[in-house]
């Protein structure tokens, strides 16, 4: 990045204006040139002091982000490289304990390049304070939403960061657990990078600068005001009449022409934003997950696009199913998909460890779990995202246990039976509804 904003230019860049007020911090007796005293490190403190107009590499305060209270912590890089030491702890451990007594949402807005050398030990230790704090907040259910400046690395990028229930970054922002001093020598400068984290499943978006405020505030407002009660089902938007046959089910829910995920979204939500990958170096664009206003509340969703899913999608559905539980959000699922990917790289991903993930998150869910069936269902690679007991299903959907195809190839049948197979198999909305599989009525 070009520009480097301060800690109070951050925070009056995403705050409303005139709403932030500083959280008082506590009071702690310091030894001469810190714990190690380590030579010359008061000095260094003054001279950052100095520079910066701030006493630490924090400042920790209230405000509204587009009318949403919630507590801010911005890192102030000018001082001693924005690093965390033992007074660094004191503040954010204030500041979390404020957001728990106050119900408020907590919003790091990181710019470090990790622990104070200068403390040793000690300062290292902090992060297993700041670990605590943020799990404590976490188990209260209020959410975390961490925004990455330049530079978040070290222990502030795998705590406050990385830790965070949503992560956004600016655009251009160095984020890696090693900073650019201490990396090897050969190592590709551009896996170091905001965009490179959102590559690969370490952080949820890009954010502009000019845009970051809007986009907080709507992240704000989505992870405090959730729909009271079970999601409704979304209505229909392709084919209005059921189908005659199991394999005329099975080509409406593959035809070119049937409303995907994309298109019941729009329609669904007057606005939504997206979570991405699944915090374990993968993303998968067939798995669909975020959280989205209707009628102002806010629902959670995650639906397949109607390619086979990988292991990526299954722990992103997962990942996104636990926080929307922790945060009591009801949770929508659009089933779609042929099946899991089942080529050698999926399997080498662990699909069926992603896969027994997500059934467990379904099935451990509080929250209510509506599922709308809008095209292939096609065996446990769907069902994992469907919500046992409250399935429904589109007029141009089928849900199998085995797709035609193979299930003919496993009969040991000619190509011609495959639809003699289809409606052997039952796979058609009307045979769902009659085995139980699914809901019938008002959708």
């Amino acid at each position: 990045m070009t520009d480097r904003l301060s800690a109070r230019e951050t925070l009056a860049l995403v705050t409303d204006d005139s709403t932030f007020t500083e959280l008082p911090y506590p009071a702690r007796e310091s030894e001469p040139d810190g714990p190690l005293a380590w030579q010359g490190y008061d000095a260094s403190r003054a001279r950052a002091a100095g520079r910066t107009g701030e006493s630490e590499s924090v400042v920790c305060g209230t405000a509204t982000v587009g009318g949403t209270r919630a507590v801010l912590i911005a890192f102030e890089f000018g001082f001693l490289g924005g690093s965390l030491g033992e007074r660094t702890g004191d503040r954010l451990e204030s500041a979390y304990t404020y957001a728990r007594e106050h119900r408020l949402p907590v919003v790091p807005l990181i710019a470090t390049g990790g622990s104070r050398m200068q403390e040793g030990m000690i300062a290292l230790t902090q992060l297993q304070r700041v670990a605590r704090q943020s799990a404590l907040t976490r188990e209260a259910g209020l959410p975390q939403i961490a925004v990455l400046r330049d530079p978040t690395t070290g222990g502030g990028w795998a705590t406050l960061g990385a830790g965070a229930d949503v992560i956004l970054a600016l655009p251009g922002a160095q984020v890696g657990f090693a900073g650019s001093r201490v990396r090897p020598p050969d190592a590709d400068p551009t896996a170091y990078t905001a965009e490179a984290q959102v590559a690969a499943g370490a952080a949820d978006a890009i954010v502009e600068p000019e845009e970051l405020r809007e986009t907080l505030g709507r992240w704000l407002r989505l992870l405090t005001t959730p729909w009271e009660g079970q999601a409704p089902v979304p209505v229909p938007l392709g084919a209005a009449g059921l189908p005659a046959t199991g394999w005329e089910a099975v080509r409406r829910a593959r035809s070119p022409q049937r409303p995907r995920a994309e298109r019941y979204l729009d329609s669904y939500f007057s606005y939504r934003l997206a979570i991405s990958g699944d915090r374990c170096g993968g993303t998968d664009a067939g798995m669909l997950c975020g959280f989205g206003e209707r009628a102002g509340r806010t629902v959670a969703y995650a639906a397949q696009a109607g390619t086979a899913t990988r292991p990526a999608g299954y722990r992103t559905a997962a990942r996104l199913i636990r926080l929307a539980d922790r945060l009591g959000v009801p949770v929508l699922t659009l089933v779609d998909t042929p099946g899991a990917a089942n080529d050698a790289e999926a399997e080498r991903q662990g699909a069926g460890a992603a896969i027994a993930d997500l059934f467990g998150a379904v099935a451990s869910a509080r929250v209510p779990v509506t599922t709308l069936l809008i095209g292939e269902g096609g065996s446990g690679g769907a069902l994992a995202l469907a919500a046992p007991g409250n399935i429904w299903a589109t007029p141009d959907s089928y849900f199998s246990v085995i797709a035609p195809e193979p299930a003919t190839a496993i009969l040991k049948r000619a190509p011609a039976e495959t639809e003699r197979t289809a409606d052997q198999l039952r796979v058609r909305p009307e045979d769902l509804a009659e085995l139980g599989v699914i809901r019938t009525g008002p959708v």
